[in-house]
């Protein structure tokens, strides 16, 4: 694909048909549209949140915060060894977050990121692109935090492109790309604001919207 073709309205184009671009490395120009047969998402009803990540949330070991770096981030997600988010997604997705589509949220220990995630939004769809975690549940705090903010917005399909264990552990789960579509369908047909939050969520707050504790 020529990435000079690649802009923030297809990519909103394509989400709203169930695909989305990766590259195949970090220094990899190249840009293509991946469909999986089998989708990861975490039903919104469904985050599943262990006696020990309770705790943590709890504690307030960490500090959350929501679209206050979006750029570090992403600079996180992108920092391993493999990754598919090379300098095109990266300039396409800051510019989806200036247009109010891409959002981040941000865990930090004092004043270091040490964990967060990103994604963009459509309709009552969230599409979650990538996690990090530079200290321990880090980012299953992010996710926490996260799906509780979709709750509470008014969000119905949280989209992960793939399940992991990681994801899986959490209650993510892989359905088909027939039911996938039925799902999106139905999420962009209303809206939603992700910003919209009459306050900042508390420990309290996240573990209360929790669908599965244990």
């Amino acid at each position: 694909m020529d990435h000079l073709a690649l802009t923030p309205e297809l990519i909103l184009q394509a989400y709203a048909n169930g695909v989305f671009p990766m590259a195949e490395g970090r220094d990899d120009d190249e840009i293509f549209w991946v469909d999986p047969r089998a989708r990861g998402i975490i039903p919104l009803d469904g985050f599943h949140i262990s006696r020990s990540l309770a705790k943590v949330i709890r504690s307030g070991h960490f500090r959350v915060t929501f679209n206050q770096d979006f750029e570090g981030v992403m600079e996180g997600c992108a920092d391993r060894d493999e990754t598919w988010i090379n300098d095109t997604i990266f300039e396409l997705y800051g510019a989806l977050h200036d247009m109010g589509f891409g959002h981040s949220l941000e865990i930090w220990q004092g004043e270091r990121l040490v964990g967060g995630t990103y994604g963009l939004t459509l309709g009552t769809a969230f599409f979650g692109e990538s996690m990090f975690s530079r200290a321990p549940n880090a980012s299953k705090v992010a996710l926490a935090y996260m799906v509780a903010r979709l709750n509470r917005t008014g969000f119905t399909l949280f989209d992960t492109q793939f399940l992991t264990p990681h994801l899986a552990s959490l209650g993510g789960i892989e359905i088909p790309r027939a039911k996938y579509r039925e799902l999106l369908r139905n999420a962009l047909q209303a809206q939603a604001d992700i910003t919209a939050l009459a306050r900042e969520l508390t420990p309290q707050d996240v573990l209360q919207d929790s669908g599965q504790m244990s």
